[in-house]
């Protein structure tokens, strides 16, 4: 059957790829810094920070201004919309800071989720109407990859088969139903004559509900992850890049690092795209306030150094449970 669309280039094809390879090289993963005006109003409200564009560009100038010593564990950074177009205070932009680094620019392009008709409480995601123009202008801005998120709701009668159907497009979900919806991720990639090369996964690692009783071990949840992964992700996929998902900094790192270290066979690069378990420490030490941003800019860096090592299964724990980096970044009603 003849595309509906031009076939991909072999240069486009190596152009995808190629990009793809960079973002998961060894010890490399994707600062997640795409949050909306909306979400970055609770992150400030968290430090008593007004909601401002400029406060905004400030706390971003923290993350983006960290030295060449994340060269080698940020292989990627998803920007959101307004900070594509923002410039430190010496006038460089973003965009062009990260890209000074060797970092692969990214661009959030969903509009968010919206209610899902004929469902009880559950979502799909806005923003295919004008996607190609809007990928077409951010590619001319300096983006070389793209994030589109969907949700779905984790319940005793959730998903529904008509949200799976919906979402079969990005994420994957918890063991007990984890590989039905991969397994649709991929036969829709399939049916969309999607490159898979050209393509990262950003799924939540498979780990107990919040509300869950039992507490699982590292191992435990390492084992279940990738065993997931096994059965359902094509190994032509160069990398599952995960979300935090709540957890705290330190069991973020400590889940990957086991993640990497499992028994099991895994064809593709295992790392991490996080947001607040790479920013909750620094967040927390800038409150906004001039003075601070060299030392929050340091627990940025120390938290990508970690990570960048648990990528490769070589973290071996900062005993830090007890402390901020171990706190629960858990948001209940959250669309993680």
């Amino acid at each position: 059957m003849p595309h509906q669309y031009p076939a991909l280039t072999a240069e486009q094809k190596k152009e995808l790829s190629d990009i793809a390879l960079r973002i998961v090289a060894p010890g490399k993963g994707i600062l997640a810094a795409d949050e909306s005006v909306g979400s970055m109003s609770k992150r400030l409200s968290q430090i008593g920070v007004e909601n401002t564009e400029e406060n905004r560009r400030l706390y971003r100038q923290v993350l983006l201004s960290a030295d060449s010593r994340i060269n080698k564990c940020i292989g990627g950074v998803i920007f959101f919309h307004e900070t594509l177009y923002q410039k430190g205070d010496d006038g460089t932009p973003f965009v062009r800071t990260v890209q000074d680094k060797g970092i692969v620019v990214g661009i959030k392009v969903d509009k968010g989720v919206v209610p899902l008709a004929g469902t009880d409480g559950e979502t799909t995601t806005q923003g295919l109407d004008g996607l190609s123009e809007r990928c077409a202008q951010y590619k001319k801005d300096g983006a070389d990859f793209a994030k589109w998120r969907c949700v779905l709701k984790i319940g005793e009668h959730t998903p529904s088969a008509l949200a799976i159907l919906e979402n079969a497009n990005v994420l994957a979900r918890y063991a007990s139903i984890c590989q039905q919806v991969l397994a649709a991720v991929y036969k829709a990639l399939s049916d969309h004559h999607v490159y898979l090369e050209g393509t990262l996964l950003k799924p939540n690692m498979v780990t107990p509900g919040h509300a869950c009783p039992t507490k699982y071990s590292a191992e435990e949840i390492a084992m279940a992850t990738v065993s997931a992964l096994r059965r359902t992700v094509p190994p032509a996929v160069p990398g599952v890049t995960f979300l935090s998902g709540g957890q705290s900094e330190e069991e973020a790192s400590i889940n990957l690092n086991a993640i990497n270290r499992c028994p099991l066979v895994r064809p593709w690069a295992l790392t991490f795209s996080y947001g607040r378990a790479l920013q909750a420490s620094a967040l927390s030490t800038w409150r906004g306030q001039r003075e601070n941003e060299s030392a929050a800019t340091e627990e940025f860096v120390k938290r990508a150094e970690v990570n960048g090592l648990a990528a490769q299964g070589k973290y071996e724990g900062s005993g830090e449970d007890a402390g901020a980096a171990g706190r629960s970044l858990y948001i209940a009603n959250h669309a993680y």
